[in-house]
């Protein structure tokens, strides 16, 4: 039996493949609330299914239980639903996974992705992630974007993979995608590492915008400021009443800003170059 399953196998758009996972590389969940919003503009159609009895330690994530109205009890699993987002003003169909990093066989669960998205025909995976670290909730966070593609590096202006430590789901789809010679982009968001402990949704807007910018595929980020503008004035409050913390953050709005030399192409420019890569691969 497939530990796949699928419930349909609908025929899309040129679709992109978007995929996040809680877990270690997504702080506060910031990157799987990113894909969340973006199936929430529209009705998702859960098409395939991993199932998680291989691929999970239930003493680590457990499954939760629930009662029903007529007190009927429920067992959730651990989830890693496929779902399909249909872009009705756009070229290209979502195929989303917001989903939760396996504990077991990575390999295995990265074949079985790379197996929903050749059966698609999707063109490109992008994940979504997000770190802890040494940046003022005061600035915009810097998105980072990275791919081993080294044609799409340079069409879009990302640079090659630099992180080396531990890895991820992630990093092991990326390397089976490296070697069948599939377009991947990675893109990370950091979170402020003192507030790397409830939701940041300005780092969920900078990596929606982002998202937005290199796939040319509308995610409605600018329906989070109102939050992003509250969580900010909540830090503000907090960080004033401390001296030290006060210091340490102007340290980094200093070190952020020092970084902030060049400027990024724009939006239009992005989305224009991903698609003169993509029509060319099929070419």
């Amino acid at each position: 039996m497939s530990e796949l399953t699928w419930h349909s196998q609908p025929t899309l758009r040129r679709p992109l493949f978007l995929a996040g996972f809680g877990g270690l590389f997504d702080i506060a969940e910031t990157a799987t609330a990113a894909l969340r919003h973006l199936a929430s503009r529209g009705r998702p159609e859960v098409i395939a299914s991993i199932d998680p009895e291989n691929f999970f330690d239930f003493t680590k994530q457990r499954p939760t239980v629930s009662l029903d109205d007529d007190g009927a009890r429920h067992i959730h699993w651990p989830a890693n639903d496929i779902a399909v987002l249909d872009d009705p003003a756009g070229v290209h169909d979502l195929v989303l996974l917001a989903g939760l990093e396996p504990h077991l066989r990575w390999r295995t669960f990265a074949t079985l992705v790379h197996e929903v998205m050749t059966t698609l025909g999707c063109e490109l995976l992008v994940t979504v992630g997000a770190m802890a670290d040494a940046v003022p909730h005061t600035r915009q966070p810097l998105v980072i974007g990275s791919t081993t593609n080294e044609q799409l590096a340079r069409r879009l202006g990302l640079s090659g993979p630099r992180y080396q430590g531990p890895t991820g789901i992630v990093g092991v789809l990326h390397d089976l995608l490296d070697r069948t010679r599939t377009a991947a982009v990675s893109l990370r968001v950091p979170v402020p590492h003192y507030a790397a402990g409830t939701d940041h949704p300005r780092s969920t807007q900078a990596l929606l915008r982002h998202l937005e910018h290199v796939t040319g595929v509308p995610t409605a980020h600018a329906a989070l400021e109102d939050d992003a503008e509250r969580q900010r004035r909540r830090l503000d409050r907090a960080v004033a009443a401390d001296p030290d913390v006060v210091a340490h953050v102007e340290a980094l709005e200093h070190r952020y800003d020092a970084r902030m030399a060049g400027e990024l192409p724009s939006g239009d420019q992005l989305a224009a170059e991903l698609e003169r890569f993509l029509r060319e691969q099929d070419d």
